[in-house]
């Protein structure tokens, strides 16, 4: 598994899906779906989204060691 940091390529949106499938080694497409199919289920998924967003660093920036 790899650091979890949003990647400067590939990304759609803001990159957490992108992120998501490169640290459990997945497709980014396979977590997309995931993440639409999940929209489906009460919850606090658009939430979860913009946090991640937020708080993940972006790759081309500083990292720190988690």
């Amino acid at each position: 598994m790899t650091a979890l940091a949003r990647p400067t390529n590939g990304r759609m949106i803001g990159g957490v899906c992108a992120a998501l499938a490169r640290r459990f080694g997945t497709s980014a497409t396979t977590m997309r779906v995931i993440f639409l199919l999940s929209c489906l289920l009460p919850g606090p998924q658009f939430v979860l989204y913009i946090a991640l967003w937020v708080l993940l660093p972006s790759e081309g920036k500083g990292r720190t060691a988690w």
